[in-house]
């Protein structure tokens, strides 16, 4: 591996080991010296000769360690090393006296013996031949994975993945790979297309290798799924996949045809033009729009006047609600199915609170639930009644193979008759289809968000093809309410979504901007308003209440330059103080960190001791603690404290600065928006608007008003293929 270090040696001991994720502290002797190697060492055993490449680094209580980042194991040679290998118990069945006389009686020999000629084993007093039959079986099992590993390790392939493509493909993983390489970019595995390519280019496939070409599609289709994209047009996916093997168009079209025969993919029309998408998000959306439809068609039962109960809960709560905040209310009672939309300030809270109410006093039981962590917590201080992320809500639980299933299902449906769906806008098309299948038929669904932010960081755009496909009712707020009025915030995200240019000139609120272009300029003074100035005007503390948000990750006030300027101020590291070094940036005790992609593995407790697993894209928390003799550390979230495994660290960044699309169904008391030069890309309305909203008490933007002005006049929406639109309009109803 390039830029690393190599060291070989010879396993004297296994200090620690961790069997879920692999991680070990070994010994190991090196031209005469012994040293300590760190890392995700599995497999390895006393005995073991290992290649190892890594680097040094030093540990404040343990002093000197290699780190190692790829292993190679070879088998031991000498008498001793066998010796030493058997005896560490890793063979089940073989002890410490039982290696001794497999060693004595076979010397050299031993571990060809063990592979090849069980029976011999049987020679030896108390073993029989079952027995010799097993510790063969166990031995072939442990060697299997050591040389699937070493296959890996020469493309630079780390070995947690070569773990789990051993757990997919077992020993004969080698081959099957040598074979079509193509098959390591498929899920569970999701190699990088360039490494499959690596591997296919060593065993002489040649560029028009149906695998290779079939591989290339998929591939493309997958990567797209994190730009939103459910689907692509035919034409279009042709001329991408073109872009990445440089083959005739016609080797495309084919293996795309073979593909939609193997129903891996799937063809359709949307208004006269042909798409593909990956066989299981199609059907999800279709999914999706059937149990919609549906929903408009079933025959719920009569729960009487609602009028009269609107007029009593008005009375009681001494409100009076809108016409379209009573529209709302009826039809969410009277029909099963409503999406309930509108901005800031427009009383889709109080509406939302109106609706649960008398469905509690018709005796309705109501399901409460949100995308993430902190937006159902909100929803729970709003509502005043427990709200769930849907994860948890449905049950998330994961299988052998690692892959996500929810309990909650057709065969255990949930126990509502109401479910209701806050920020709606950020769930994707898998989630939402999972949701719907838990629901029973007669179960009421009202799905409440802002039609104007961002769409969901999955793939999909429920609330938006909802929308535009004029099938589903709609109730749309937009009036803000009188005790909101005297926010400028809420007001100017008003004007933002109108295409109207904010006042910059008032300063007296809550809304304040301050005109800085330079980028190096802007940052350092983000970084004094979040570390000094804010906390000592309104007293906010800099972890807890301020949010800064960025357009975009890169350029001069990207997340990248922000963090690493609040982490120097706000956790500047000390001697005693432990941090985490990972592809480039550094994780320290105190940090406060986001989690930037779902994670069904990583377990957590809660505060009542209760434990689970699971965190999702988006949480934020704070490392409270690090263990690195087991090489773990843990953050506590809003909810639970979750362990990490310090290969799993890839999952957190920094998040003193996040991106506004990360920051999607959050608020935060304080936000400051660094806006100077915007990626064309990011330089949108809806992007400037969601950041907006994400701010509760005080908003403040530093940068260039001419970037504002241009984010707020381009009402370009993010482009997304998806086809639950068409799916709905045209009313296909098979599931």
């Amino acid at each position: 591996m390039q830029g690393y270090e190599e060291l070989k040696g010879t396993v004297l001991s296994v200090t620690y080991r961790n069997e879920q994720n692999g991680y070990a502290v070994v010994l190991i002797k090196c031209e005469g010296e012994t040293v300590t190697v760190t890392g995700i060492l599995s497999g390895v055993s006393s005995g073991d000769e290992l290649v190892l490449q890594g680097g040094w680094k030093t540990h404040k209580v343990y002093g000197m360690q290699f780190e190692a980042k790829s292993v190679q194991i070879l088998p031991p040679h000498s008498i001793e090393g066998i010796l030493r290998y058997l005896s560490s118990g890793v063979i089940k069945g073989v002890g410490r006296a039982t290696a001794q006389l497999i060693v004595e009686r076979f010397g050299e020999n031993t571990l060809q013996v063990i592979e090849k000629e069980p029976s011999r084993l049987a020679q030896i007093k108390g073993i029989s031949e079952s027995k010799a039959e097993k510790i063969s079986e166990a031995f072939r099992s442990q060697y299997g994975l050591r040389e699937v590993m070493n296959f890996f390790s020469a493309y630079g392939i780390l070995p947690i993945d070569a773990a789990r493509i051993f757990k997919v493909y077992g020993v004969d993983a080698p081959e099957i790979i040598r074979s079509n390489p193509y098959l390591l970019c498929r899920e569970p595995i999701d190699i990088r297309f360039d490494i499959a390519e690596m591997i296919a280019k060593k065993e002489g496939i040649e560029s028009n290798n149906v695998y290779r070409v079939m591989s290339a599609v998929q591939y493309v289709l997958r990567h797209n799924l994190t730009n939103g994209h459910t689907c692509i047009p035919r034409d279009k996916l042709i001329t991408v996949t073109n872009g990445i093997l440089e083959v005739n168009n016609d080797d495309i079209d084919i293996a795309i045809d073979n593909l939609v025969a193997s129903d891996e993919l799937t063809a359709f029309d949307i208004s006269g033009r042909e798409f593909v998408a990956l066989t299981e998000y199609y059907r999800a959306e279709r999914y999706i729009a059937t149990r919609l439809l549906m929903l408009m068609n079933f025959p719920f039962s009569d729960i009487g006047s609602v009028s009269k109960e609107i007029e009593r809960l008005e009375k009681r709560l001494e409100i009076n609600y809108e016409s379209l905040q009573k529209e709302a209310i009826e039809y969410s009672l009277k029909k099963g199915l409503l999406v309930l939309t509108g901005g800031p300030g427009t009383g889709k809270t109080t509406t939302l609170k109106g609706i649960i109410d008398i469905m509690e006093q018709k005796g309705l039981k109501v399901a409460l639930a949100a995308p993430t962590g902190r937006a159902a917590k909100r929803m729970q201080e709003l509502t005043g009644r427990e709200a769930k992320t849907i994860h948890r809500l449905l049950e998330v639980q994961w299988d052998e193979r690692d892959r996500q299933y929810f309990a909650k299902n057709e065969d255990n449906l949930l126990k509502a008759d109401a479910v209701i769906i806050d920020e709606i806008s950020m769930v994707d098309a898998r989630l939402f289809e999972a949701l719907l299948r838990a629901m029973n038929f007669g179960c009421r669904l009202i799905l409440v968000g802002d039609i104007c932010q961002l769409p969901s960081v999955g793939a999909g755009n429920i609330i938006g093809d909802i929308i535009d496909s004029c099938r589903i009712p709609v109730v749309t707020l937009q009036s803000i309410f009188r005790q909101s009025q005297t926010s400028a915030i809420i007001t100017n995200a008003h004007k933002i979504v109108k295409g109207i240019m904010p006042d910059l000139s008032v300063r007296d609120k809550d809304f304040f901007f301050i005109e800085q272009p330079n980028p190096t300029a802007a940052a350092t003074l983000v970084t004094d308003l979040c570390v000094n100035r804010l906390p000592k005007a309104y007293g906010y503390d800099s972890f807890e209440d301020i949010q800064v948000l960025c357009p975009s990750k890169k350029l001069g006030t990207g997340t990248f330059t922000v963090n690493n300027k609040l982490q120097k101020e706000l956790n500047p590291p000390y001697e005693t103080k432990p941090q985490l070094n990972y592809e480039g940036y550094t994780l320290r005790l105190g940090d406060k960190v986001m989690q930037v992609k779902n994670n069904y593995e990583i377990p957590f407790v809660r505060p009542d001791g209760s434990e689970g697993s699971g965190v999702f894209n988006g949480d934020i928390g704070i490392i409270r603690r690090f263990d690195s003799k087991s090489g773990e550390l843990f953050v506590e979230f809003d909810d639970r404290t979750a362990k990490y495994a310090f290969d799993q660290t890839g999952d957190l960044e920094l998040a003193y600065a996040v991106t506004v699309h990360k920051s999607q169904g959050n608020e935060y008391p304080c936000v400051i928006i660094p806006l100077t030069a915007v990626p064309t890309p990011l330089c949108f309305r809806n992007l400037i608007y969601t950041a907006v909203t994400r701010a509760k008490k005080h908003l403040i933007i530093v940068g260039s008003a001419s970037v504002l002005e241009k984010m707020v006049e381009n009402d370009r929406k993010t482009l997304r293929y998806t086809a639950l639109c068409g799916l709905l309009r045209e009313g296909q109803i098979n599931p």
